[in-house]
């Protein structure tokens, strides 16, 4: 299966340079605190139109918070000189319900940063369809069944909401097609006891939509997730599904089936005993301003440095609270109590043979 856009690895070979400054600094403070994120995810409101049954930061509560949208764009505005090459607008709550988007995307495209934006698209017309398309690298709708029913149920919405999106879909795919948009519209689902019999029924809706790709992803329990109903999943028994899809492609369609990541969950140990992603390459957002250094930390003050509506995000990042950050996790993190399968897995395991390498690599 195509997988051009390396969604199931890593694009971190890509950024030899700020590798090189990270791989350099060695456990320097002064050059530790010059390296900036590659990737910035944000949350601009934290309210949700869904409560889907695998949501990972259900314990944070979904309030009704948002981005002040002045601040928001100055430190889109500032992140740009500091070197910050991408942002993903996603997080906590529905990304689309945060009424500003669509001038903070054109922030982004005005200052050289490329955007994304994960969403369950439930909310988006026309126009703001086309503002995302204008401005977004991709857009990636969270569509995690293949029927109206079982949609209904993973989503713990409406069944009509499954109409509407692949509505969404479909002209979002018209209008690239129509206004030559670069962007890649991009569909993904959550693999799951409840909607395994309908990823194919998904495929051949969403290749008839026009939309470039379905991504079927594992689940991972959350740290703090107060749901626990899939908590062990594994996906030897599904495994089959990679062939049947693999069957619908065409060569404006592609289904990307994260079967390298699914057989990770069955390892027994990691193959890197260090988090070196962490606090460096990435860094997210939250809906009020918290900046923190693992997504999968969203509330630990280990991981918190700072709040966006109080100071630059240079000097949240440069703080001495970061600087804690970073001591915690190279001296006392234990990664095997992080979630599995994170973000950032493929990105450690590519630093950790950096800085771990075997004797014969020489031997180009």
């Amino acid at each position: 299966m195509s997988d051009k856009y390396n969604i199931d690895s890593h694009k971190l070979i890509y950024h030899p340079i700020r590798v090189a400054q990270w791989f350099e600094s060695d456990k320097d403070w002064e050059k530790q605190k010059k390296i900036y994120p590659l990737y910035v995810e944000i949350t601009p409101i934290g309210s949700c139109n869904h409560r889907c049954t695998f949501c990972s930061v259900d314990y944070i509560g979904y309030k009704s918070i948002k981005q002040d949208e002045k601040v928001l764009a100055k430190r889109i505005r500032e992140m740009a000189h500091l070197g910050v090459k991408s942002i993903m607008f996603a997080g906590e709550g529905e990304p689309t319900l945060y009424k500003p988007l669509g001038d903070i995307l054109d922030v982004c495209s005005e200052v050289g940063i490329d955007s994304s934006l994960t969403t369950n698209a439930v909310s988006m017309d026309g126009v703001s369809i086309d503002n995302y398309l204008k401005n977004c690298k991709w857009i990636k709708v969270s569509i995690n069944a293949g029927d109206r029913e079982t949609y209904s149920k993973v989503h713990q919405t409406k069944a009509a909401d499954f109409d509407r999106v692949v509505a969404n879909l479909t002209l979002a795919a018209k209008i690239k097609k129509e206004k030559g948009y670069e962007c890649t519209v991009g569909s993904q689902m959550l693999l799951l006891p409840e909607n395994v019999d309908t990823a194919l029924t998904l495929a051949k809706t969403m290749r008839d939509a026009g939309v470039d790709y379905l991504v079927i992803k594992p689940y991972t329990q959350s740290l703090y997730g107060t749901s626990r109903t899939y908590e062990g999943l594994t996906y030897e028994n599904m495994m089959y599904l990679e062939k049947e899809l693999q069957k619908l492609e065409t060569s404006t369609f592609s289904v990307i089936f994260r079967a390298n990541t699914m057989k990770k969950l069955e390892e027994k140990e990691q193959p890197y005993k260090k988090c070196y992603a962490t606090p460096y390459f990435w860094s997210y957002i939250m809906a009020d301003g918290s900046v923190y250094g693992c997504s999968a930390y969203l509330g630990n003050e280990k991981f918190a440095y700072g709040n966006i509506n109080d100071n630059t995000f240079a000097d949240i990042w440069e703080s001495q609270k970061r600087k804690e950050g970073v001591s915690f996790v190279e001296n006392d993190l234990d990664i095997s109590m992080c979630r599995k399968n994170c973000r950032m897995d493929e990105v450690n395991r590519y630093l950790w043979n950096l800085k771990n390498p075997n004797s014969h690599v020489n031997f180009i």
